[in-house]
């Protein structure tokens, strides 16, 4: 296979969107996935800091070429403002998971140390019953989720992942917030 038609290998992509805080805009974006074949295997939409302004962050399967892809078709939508791949940058990227673990009395301190272990934290209790609260990447809450599995899941729920670029501000973040491009240098000269 020539290096012309050789494909760059599909991952796991994370993308960052500023999205205009209106109904339907979350429907638009997801019918335009369901439209191309994207999957998303993970999404999350939450207010930002700024009036009218939601954030997206969504992680998807694809190689470089269906990024490239992804991004362009997003920004052809009227709601969307900005629009960053992360997976190539210096990140933060975080989910968080709630899981209610059976934890009798003679349990509990063994289940309290894994608790301490994965530094998550104990949220509630019953007669019965621990909800445990931990955050990080999905390698973390999988151990954590693997090693009470034995105590028995009663319950568990998660987070799409949220993730942010490291060091000053995004460049999806300056573009949204109508900054220039160069943004952190500027601010970084004043």
């Amino acid at each position: 296979m020539s290096s012309s038609t050789a494909q760059s290998e599909a991952k796991l992509r994370t993308f960052v969107a500023y999205v205009e805080d209106k109904p339907g805009v979350l429907n638009r974006i997801s019918s335009l996935f369901r439209r191309r074949n994207y999957n998303i295997v993970s999404l999350n939409v939450g207010r930002t800091h700024e009036d009218g302004v939601s954030r997206m962050t969504f992680q998807i399967e694809a190689d470089s070429d269906m990024a490239l892809r992804i991004e362009a078709n997003l920004y052809k939508l009227v709601n969307v403002l900005s629009i960053a791949d992360l997976t190539e940058l210096p990140r933060v990227v975080r989910d968080l998971a709630l899981i209610k673990v059976k934890a009798t009395p003679p349990d509990r301190a063994e289940v309290l140390q894994l608790v301490e272990i994965f530094r998550a934290r104990a949220v509630d209790v019953s007669p019965t019953t621990l909800t445990v609260e931990v955050t990080g990447d999905q390698a973390k809450i999988q151990g954590m989720v693997d090693s009470l599995r034995p105590f028995g899941i009663v319950e568990m729920v998660q987070t799409g992942t949220v993730a942010m670029s490291r060091g000053p501000e995004g460049r999806a973040a300056r573009v949204a917030h109508g900054a220039s491009p160069g943004f952190a240098a500027d601010e970084a000269a004043e």
